[in-house]
């Protein structure tokens, strides 16, 4: 799972004139800093490691409640990204949802490329907190509640 976190924050780390020990040095403390907050204020969430065969490909962290589904994290390698395994994922999310009829809640920061997965899913804003989106996709009644 560190992997996959730190090679979320590779292109922020190309652009700081650190040494390799001080940018692994700072992505262990916001690792453990992350995993920290998650384990208190979301101690029931799933921890998933994305696999394709027997490979660890990528990390999903979901917080499921009577209400909603709360995507906390969804990350892949950066050589599985743009395959359609994330937004699968993804979708196969809102289908629970859908079926249960809750909302799929997340949040996301604004320069991310994966908003624009999100907006074509259906997601829309529905708030910002300092460098992110909060967005969240609603089930329509009645409806297969398939994603796009």
């Amino acid at each position: 799972m560190y992997k996959v976190y730190a090679s979320t924050r590779a292109d922020e780390m190309a652009q700081v004139p650190w040494s390799a020990e001080q940018k692994r040095a700072f992505l262990d403390m916001q690792y453990n800093a992350q995993r920290q907050h998650y384990l208190a204020h979301y101690p029931t969430a799933a921890w998933l490691v994305i696999q394709q065969g027997d490979a660890p490909i990528g990390r999903m962290i979901v917080e499921r409640s009577a209400g909603e589904i709360l995507l906390m994290d969804i990350a892949l390698l950066p050589e599985q990204r743009n395959a359609g395994i994330g937004s699968g994922l993804v979708q196969d999310l809102m289908a629970e949802a859908g079926q249960a009829g809750k909302t799929v809640r997340l949040h996301v920061e604004f320069f991310n490329p994966a908003l624009r997965l999100y907006e074509r899913l259906g997601f829309v804003k529905i708030g910002e907190a300092g460098i992110y989106f909060e967005m969240e996709w609603r089930p329509t009644p009645g409806k297969g509640n398939q994603a796009a």
